[in-house]
């Protein structure tokens, strides 16, 4: 394997996987939409050499259901018979639909390699009409277009067949892998920077606390 690597700094820290108030030019979205609930988020902090285990934010769907039982002041969430507040006076047989949420738990050791346990999907919400939950979801899955780090490029030769790779950090500070051809090979193999569409992943109970996601190239 041949290997081309530039220098890059070790001093992660506290910074590692988590994206503080990463609005990147989004600033201006309108945060109203975006519910708070009594729910914490916790994540334990990385030590001073990068590693540790913190827990992000990591993916919101929106799903069809049917109002099942009313149980008091409360109503069961089918097919799986969630138990749900009835805040939006819903009766029996009704159409709804739920957003749910997942998080993650990623681990981090000494040789800045990701282990990564998902969590299951836990229904956060519920609302009368899709496109009333399509708003709250634009506002906590958010894309764009930004400028990241280029840690290197490098080549992987197997039975004759070569293989191109880009190492990239995240504005969060974890480093990911992409393969790439040999023209995005010849354009990053000197370049500091380069354009990439991310995903950024916001925790409904505290905006500031997102993960971003790798969802392409830039240019």
């Amino acid at each position: 394997m041949q290997t081309k690597l530039k220098p890059a700094s070790r001093g992660f820290a506290l910074a590692a996987l988590l994206l503080v108030v990463m609005l990147l030019g989004a600033c201006g979205l309108d945060q109203q939409s975006v519910f708070h609930t009594n729910t914490e988020t916790g994540s334990s902090a990385n030590t001073q050499d990068g590693t540790g285990t913190v827990r992000v934010p990591w993916d919101y769907k929106i799903v069809e259901n049917t109002v099942g039982d009313l149980v008091g002041s409360d109503m069961t969430v089918l097919p799986d018979n969630e138990l749900m507040p009835n805040d939006g006076n819903y009766g029996t047989g009704d159409k709804i639909w739920t957003l749910q949420y997942m998080d993650a738990e990623i681990t981090t050791d000494e040789n800045q390699r990701n282990d990564i346990r998902l969590s299951g999907w836990t229904t956060i919400k519920t609302y009368k009409t899709e496109k009333d939950a399509q708003t709250d979801m634009a506002n906590l899955k958010i894309q764009v277009t930004t400028d990241i780090d280029v840690v290197g490029v490098y080549k992987t030769k197997y039975k004759g067949e070569t293989r191109d790779f880009a190492v990239l950090e995240l504005p969060s500070g974890n480093r990911i892998k992409q393969p790439i051809d040999d023209a995005r090979y010849s354009a990053l193999e000197k370049a500091k920077t380069t354009s990439v569409k991310l995903e950024e992943v916001h925790d409904f109970a505290d905006y500031d606390l997102a993960y971003a996601k790798f969802r392409g190239w830039g240019n």
